[in-house]
């Protein structure tokens, strides 16, 4: 009887042109436990700031935002981690909730005592309504997060040692300069601006978390008569010295295809590329779609793999 009613529904559906709705390949994803405040797990704090300008992307301010764990007394280097588009990181109820994975994981031993630093892309509001926003929500004026994340040069990178982590350490905080007390994390575009960081100065970050990365040709430059864009990475991987990093890498196979690329494609290319090196390198390939809901399940179990052997 139920097959009866459902093939004449899409029947109709098909006469009418209408295509049938698709499938929520993203509703299985959900936060767990690491992801929840627990009780007794002292908390952290976080402190936000605003970058009004930069000597390297001159004209754009940014947002930024630190969280500094309980455990932290400034008498040992605390570990590092940067995130890209960083205050949708540190929302207590948001998509990834960092803070609070910090503070159950830090507190159990899984991972150490680690500052992370948060840094949204460079932003010019518009002058003519600075705080106007649009029907999405989202700010009035000019982003300049494709020309940071998206390049695959060491300008971002070298923003980050020359800029930003000097302003976290110029709130008094002591922060190791030792690579493998170092990590870096994005999703999209951010998944490849953390890959890329690393790449150009695994002496500076050594753990790489990138989830949906678009390591897509989003970017290209031409370079000696060679288009260069976020897809020659895998080309780069097998050709380069292996370097000192270690790498977890998650996608999705109903992930974005559009102009720039095939994500998933581009995912499995790097992943393949990463495997094929010897690098110390897991990919994740789930269903999602281009959305943070599977990284962030992950994200728990992803810095516990990060950070094995640093404590």
């Amino acid at each position: 009887m139920k097959l009866r009613c459902l093939l004449p529904s899409l029947l109709t559906l098909s006469l009418l042109g209408a295509e049938p709705k698709k499938p929520d390949y993203d509703a299985q994803y959900v936060l767990g436990s690491d992801s929840q405040v627990k009780p007794n797990v002292p908390k952290g704090e976080v402190r936000e700031f605003e970058m009004k300008d930069s000597k390297a992307f001159p004209g754009y301010g940014r947002k930024w935002a630190l969280y500094i764990p309980k455990q932290y007394d400034g008498k040992k280097p605390a570990a590092l981690m940067v995130f890209q588009d960083g205050l949708g990181y540190v929302a207590p109820t948001g998509s990834w909730r960092v803070p609070t994975v910090f503070d159950n994981l830090i507190a159990s031993g899984k991972m150490p005592v680690t500052i992370g630093l948060f840094i949204n892309p460079g932003f010019i509001p518009d002058p003519k309504n600075p705080s106007g926003k649009d029907k999405k929500g989202k700010p009035l004026g000019k982003s300049n997060r494709s020309f940071e994340y998206d390049n695959v040069t060491t300008a971002y990178v070298s923003f980050l040692i020359n800029e930003m982590i000097p302003l976290a350490e110029a709130q008094g905080l002591n922060i190791s300069k030792e690579a493998s007390h170092r990590a870096i994390a994005g999703s999209s575009s951010g998944g490849i601006c953390a890959f890329n960081a690393a790449w150009h100065r695994p002496d500076q970050f050594s753990k790489v978390f990138t989830t949906i990365g678009s390591f897509t040709n989003i970017r290209g430059v031409i370079s000696k008569g060679t288009e260069i864009g976020g897809n020659v990475y895998p080309e780069w991987v097998l050709k380069e010295p292996k370097k000192d990093i270690r790498v977890y890498q998650q996608d999705g196979a109903n992930d974005l295809t559009n102009e720039f690329g095939v994500w998933p494609e581009a995912n499995k290319k790097l992943a393949a590329a990463l495997d094929e090196k010897g690098y110390d390198h897991v990919f994740i390939l789930g269903e999602g779609t281009h959305n943070p809901k599977h990284g962030a399940m992950i994200f728990p179990e992803a810095m516990k793999w990060l950070w094995r052997d640093v404590r």
